[in-house]
């Protein structure tokens, strides 16, 4: 009886590897970046932070937390090593060298620039950056957008850029005229200019200019970035990214990303 009662008892208990604590893992998110990542009410949201959250309830081994950061300090704590990894930077290797290995890519974007109508108005503007030159740029702070040529003329003095906060604050500026143009993702733009006239915060037409979109910047894609700083105190990166990729590779393939992108925008 008692054979029976132990035989009994060690189905019950799993094996010892099964019963191995998952790795605690922290990964950083934009928290100002609508609709892809952003926080509401506490509560970490977008598009982005939809499709990693899937991805990470799917990985063995792995209990993932996710906190939103301003852009600028989730990079800063990166670069430093003091963060393994954050979501979602484009490739950018060259001016974050901090960042490495990247993730498959994500999600896929456009990046344009949108302007004041009367801007758009004085002169066609279908060439990036020679079209704008003269004329102010509002950019996200630590969002490294435009290219080398939209660089290149602002060291060079040909165009103004003016580097703060988020979607919200910059298209705030921009009807109100204190810049030209903004340049982001174009989701992301339609998608917070929506919020903030249901909101009535935006009176397009009235107190506010009416905006128009000018050129395509890029197509760009946004990835997890994973520190390249750490010293190796984070050992799982490896097994962690690759786990990360089967994923994202099987959810691209099955077409659930493009599912969850019309979840929040609807088809473009």
């Amino acid at each position: 009886m008692r054979k029976v009662i132990l035989f009994l008892y060690m189905l019950l208990i799993p094996p010892l590897e099964v019963m191995a604590e998952e790795v605690q893992v922290q990964v950083y998110a934009d928290q100002d970046y609508p609709p892809y990542s952003y926080i509401e009410q506490g509560e970490v949201k977008g598009i982005y932070t939809e499709v990693v959250k899937r991805v990470f309830d799917r990985m063995e081994g792995y209990r993932v937390s996710i906190a939103a950061l301003p852009w600028k300090r989730g990079l800063s704590y990166i670069e430093q090593g003091k963060g393994f990894a954050i979501f979602p930077p484009y490739h950018r290797p060259q001016q974050r060298p901090y960042i490495w290995p990247y993730s498959m890519p994500i999600l896929d974007e456009r990046v344009v620039v949108f302007c004041t109508e009367e801007v758009l108005n004085r002169l066609i503007r279908p060439n990036w950056p020679e079209d704008y030159y003269g004329l102010k740029i509002a950019n996200n702070a630590g969002y490294k957008l435009g290219g080398d040529a939209f660089w290149s003329a602002v060291k060079a003095g040909k165009i103004k850029l003016q580097e703060s906060g988020g979607n919200r604050s910059n298209l705030m500026k921009l009807g109100l005229k204190r810049v030209d143009c903004y340049m982001n993702d174009r989701i992301s733009i339609l998608f917070e200019l929506k919020n903030l006239k249901s909101q009535g915060l935006y009176d397009e037409g009235g107190r506010h200019a009416r905006l128009a979109e000018g050129a395509t910047i890029t197509l760009e894609q946004g990835f997890l970035g994973i520190t390249d700083r750490d010293g190796g105190a984070f050992s799982y990166k490896e097994d962690f990214l690759k786990k990360f990729n089967t994923v994202i590779y099987e959810m691209r393939k099955s077409g659930e990303l493009n599912r969850i992108l019309e979840s929040f925008v609807g088809a473009e």
